[in-house]
């Protein structure tokens, strides 16, 4: 699903995620990992990304209260497969 191509992403200070977005319409969380790969994590609630947007350590609050925890999809995957 490529509900959020159009998703504007800001740089966060992480050693491992480089840029988060949001949108609220649709509670569609992406994140842009150091390494390039973009995941896509549905149904997060506003609190939870604005939460994330406030944490001390970006990806530790990731690890705990995201990762594992929300229905995602690999969007790298996805963009290569269109494009290939």
């Amino acid at each position: 699903m490529l509900l959020g191509r159009d998703m504007r992403r800001v740089p966060v200070d992480s050693s491992v995620i480089a840029t988060v977005g949001y949108s609220p319409k649709s509670k569609l969380l992406e994140v842009e990992f150091q390494t390039g790969f973009v995941y896509q994590y549905y149904e997060v609630p506003k609190r939870v990304y604005d939460a994330l947007m406030r944490a001390k350590s970006v990806g530790s609050y990731f690890n705990r209260f995201i990762r594992d925890k929300y229905r995602f999809s690999d969007l790298s995957t996805a963009i290569y497969e269109e494009f290939r």
